[in-house]
């Protein structure tokens, strides 16, 4: 592994030349275009635009690519900077393609991405973006830095995918004993439809606009699928105590039910709330048990398998998925004794600590390996300028 002492080494004494990126690179433009209503998800040739994805998709259709080469893209408008050594179409509009003058074009992309300052606004950044002043060192030290720069790529490319495959696994695990716990045959507990043991109350009113910093706390159907885990305690937002009074109330025990979405997994997805009265805008619902059931056993049982192809069947709309609230109602669970669906709620709570472990686990890891990847960056670069002098 590289240390700090060994990169300081690389780089004493060595001279440099500060050249703005548009001396050191030429503007390459493609031979044809593709828009966007064209992407495949699979296709013979890449398509490179200016979204954040390296790689937008894909295309089958004859088309002129860009030939082999070493490019370095640059969005436009999205300030994205990408580096690319291969053929590829180029998709839409929006993006500069840059060909280096010098050896290492691998090196430009590093030391671009490194003095680059973005803009974050739409509009058109190259103007300013070609005066980005960058070093040149000798080549040698140029092939070093992005060896040693690749390495590191390379190292969080590994971290990400290792962590996300043990993410995938430790999900499949939990949702296999999740729906073994709630899976009872016929014959060994009560069964009953959601109507015959709750309350279904739709909620009215409340958009995005009405929430405030301070107030009554508010949930949106949009943030139980967005922001929120299974249970909460505390609201992300609030409203005014006069809209409050106009609005459909929620209290301890109840499930919130995000009443649409734009796809199947998503509609109904159940949060159990256990904190105090709130309030809850349209598009959704909030469903009070009655005293046989636990709020949390009716919440992991409103994630299992069998609740989910319950959805399929009955979700209708295309671009706005909705579940009819009546037939919402109609759907069999099983109750148990209330002392074991407790049993059971604490089996999955400890399931669920686990697996909310490595979901927080992941970003924070790959933040502090990027951040660590930025500082040799930054270090592996540090050049003095004229005016350091």
């Amino acid at each position: 592994m590289i240390n700090r002492n060994n990169i300081i080494e690389l780089l004493k004494g060595i001279k440099v030349e500060w050249k703005a990126l548009g001396q050191v690179t030429t503007t390459v433009t493609a031979p044809s275009k593709i828009k966007k209503d064209k992407y495949c998800k699979t296709g013979k040739i890449a398509i490179i635009d200016q979204g954040e994805q390296f790689i937008a998709g894909y295309s089958n259709e004859d088309i002129q690519p860009i030939e082999y080469g070493q490019y370095i893209i640059f969005g436009d408008h999205s300030e994205h900077i990408k580096y690319v050594d291969f053929s590829f179409i180029q998709g839409a509009d929006g993006i500069k393609i840059l060909k280096a003058n010098i050896d290492n074009a691998k090196y430009i992309y590093y030391a671009f991405k490194n003095f680059y300052n973005k803009e974050f606004s739409y509009k058109r950044h190259w103007s300013n973006a070609k005066e980005t002043y960058i070093p040149i060192p000798p080549l040698r030290v140029q092939t070093e830095i992005v060896r040693i720069l690749d390495t590191f790529t390379k190292l969080t490319a590994e971290l990400t995918a290792e962590l996300t495959a043990e993410l995938i696994a430790r999900k499949k695990q939990y949702n296999y004993y999740r729906d073994k716990l709630l899976t009872f045959k016929e014959d060994e507990v009560e069964w009953k439809a959601l109507g015959e043991v709750g309350q279904l109350i739709r909620g009215n009113g409340l958009q995005k606009k009405d929430f405030t910093e301070t107030g009554v706390p508010a949930i949106h159907y949009g943030q139980i699928y967005t922001y929120y885990g299974i249970f909460a305690t505390e609201t992300k937002s609030f409203v005014s105590a006069k809209l409050a009074e106009k609005l459909k109330k929620a209290r301890y025990g109840d499930i919130l039910l995000a009443g649409t979405s734009e796809n199947v997994k998503d509609v109904m997805t159940p949060l159990g709330w256990l904190g105090g009265e709130i309030v809850f805008s349209g598009d959704m619902f909030a469903f009070r048990p009655s005293n046989i059931l636990n709020t949390k056993y009716l919440t992991y049982l409103l994630q299992t398998t069998p609740f989910q192809k319950f959805k399929e069947k009955y979700a209708n709309g295309t671009k706005v998925i909705r579940i009819p609230a009546e037939k919402f109602l109609t759907f069999n669970i099983p109750i148990p004794p209330l002392k074991e669906q407790v049993r059971i709620v604490e089996i999955l709570d400890k399931f669920d600590v686990l697996t909310n472990s490595i979901t927080e686990g992941l970003p924070r890891e790959i933040e502090l390996r990027q951040k660590q990847y930025e500082y040799y960056r930054n270090l592996l670069l540090n050049f003095p300028k004229v005016e350091d002098k």
